[in-house]
């Protein structure tokens, strides 16, 4: 497995991020809401990050086995605070297509969100002109297989601190 970013690169961009956020979000009641399983270890060092109060809460969803899209978005646990009247900041693990965001975005507006923006850990260099496209990315990446620092293979490598390519068996 070749390491694509490493995980000292992955704390200065997380604090910076961090800074940015605080930044936009300096007048507004901020919710961050994490997308499981995937995004826990990029949301709680960013939460970290953002020098602001804020309410935090996270759910499940999918639309991936193994390492294709179902393309169909499957909701696997709910959330536990109201999304209406809420500033609503999405953090994710990666962008591939921008399906599973742009469902997502649109429901809470539909729910009454205030506002819904998105911060995503990786976002691949794909074209995402069909569906969402992220307002904050920590990294760009080509379009392959990653694993670590969240990211899985059958829920393998989520504990590794870098995010690297796992190379297909074949």
């Amino acid at each position: 497995m070749d390491v694509l970013v490493s995980a000292e690169s992955i704390r200065q961009r997380v604090a910076e991020l961090g800074t940015e956020l605080t930044e936009y979000y300096r007048d507004q009641p901020l919710t961050v809401i994490c997308l499981l399983n995937g995004a826990l270890p990029f949301a709680a060092d960013l939460m970290r990050a953002i020098d602001l109060p804020l309410w935090y809460d996270s759910f499940a969803v999918s639309s991936y086995v193994s390492t294709k899209s179902t393309g169909e978005l499957k909701i696997r646990s709910a959330l536990k605070l109201p999304v209406k009247d809420r500033h609503i900041l999405l953090v994710d693990d990666i962008l591939d297509t921008g399906f599973t965001l742009h469902c997502i975005i649109r429901d809470f507006a539909q729910m009454g969100a205030l506002s819904v923006k998105s911060c995503v850990l990786l976002n691949k260099k794909v074209d995402h002109k069909l569906f969402a496209a992220p307002d904050w990315v920590g990294f760009e990446i080509d379009d392959e297989f990653v694993v670590g620092y969240g990211l899985d293979h059958n829920e393998k490598y989520r504990n590794l601190p870098y995010i690297g390519n796992l190379k297909q068996q074949g």
